[in-house]
């Protein structure tokens, strides 16, 4: 349960009445954006309130004509998802930053320019982002935003989502320890081990994952391992 100096309000408008609960900002926002989180630790105080900075609790009658029901915690879940949440102006920079970079990350890791088949660098999307003047609503999932925000990006960079397949081959001396976190990289679509003891696999990934795919590789097998992007 949040700090009382800590909550801000989620308000709700509803029947002619206002209603308020007093919320952890981080925790709320979650909430709305179908995350899993304990409504318990959501709210700084287990009471519906018609002016929540006064102390005001609603009546039991205007619950029930609003809401059909005067389950303080059901109702309060209502307010969080449909109502308005009172950010001040440092949380909401905060929070629309967090979730802008999230977006960058997402699309960079899994889109690529189709004519160079190869990822685009965050910095490009982000500049793509800014020219296409994208508003970022840190109360939308990332999943949500980041369909926006490749619909409007794509008349200004050639971007898309697509997976590739890596064929790989590890030598014996380290294909034992590198099979596992190689194989659980992406999906393993082939795969088979050598009369030598080498290891040969072929893995889908995020078309954007790839450079973090080699370095993988690398680093697993010392640079001594072969790779090979297949073209279909």
């Amino acid at each position: 349960m949040v700090n009382l100096d800590e909550a801000v309000t989620a308000r709700l408008k509803t029947h002619g009445t206002v209603f308020e609960v007093l919320v952890d900002p981080d925790l709320a926002l979650a909430l709305r954006r179908g995350e899993s989180v304990r409504l318990e630790d959501v709210l700084a105080v287990e009471d519906v309130f018609e002016n929540a900075s006064r102390g005001d609790r609603s009546a039991e009658e205007d619950l029930i004509s609003a809401f059909g029901s005067a389950d303080t915690m059901a109702i309060a879940e209502k307010i969080i998802k449909k109502g308005e949440i009172s950010l001040t102006a440092d949380q909401r920079k905060r929070f629309v930053e967090a979730k802008r970079r999230q977006v960058i990350e997402a699309i960079s890791r899994n889109a690529i320019n189709p004519q160079t088949k190869t990822p685009h660098p965050p910095g490009r999307i982000e500049q793509a982002m800014t020219e296409a003047k994208i508003h970022i609503d840190p109360t939308k999932s990332t999943e949500e935003l980041v369909g926006m925000v490749m619909k409007a990006i794509r008349p200004i960079i050639p971007i898309r989502f697509e997976e590739v397949e890596v064929a790989v081959k590890v030598p014996a001396s380290y294909a034992p320890k590198a099979y596992g976190e190689l194989a659980a990289f992406g999906k393993l679509t082939r795969e088979a081990w050598q009369n030598d003891g080498s290891w040969i696999g072929v893995v889908k990934i995020p078309a954007g994952m790839q450079p973090e795919f080699y370095s993988l590789v690398n680093r697993l097998t010392k640079g001594d391992a072969e790779t090979k992007l297949l073209r279909h």
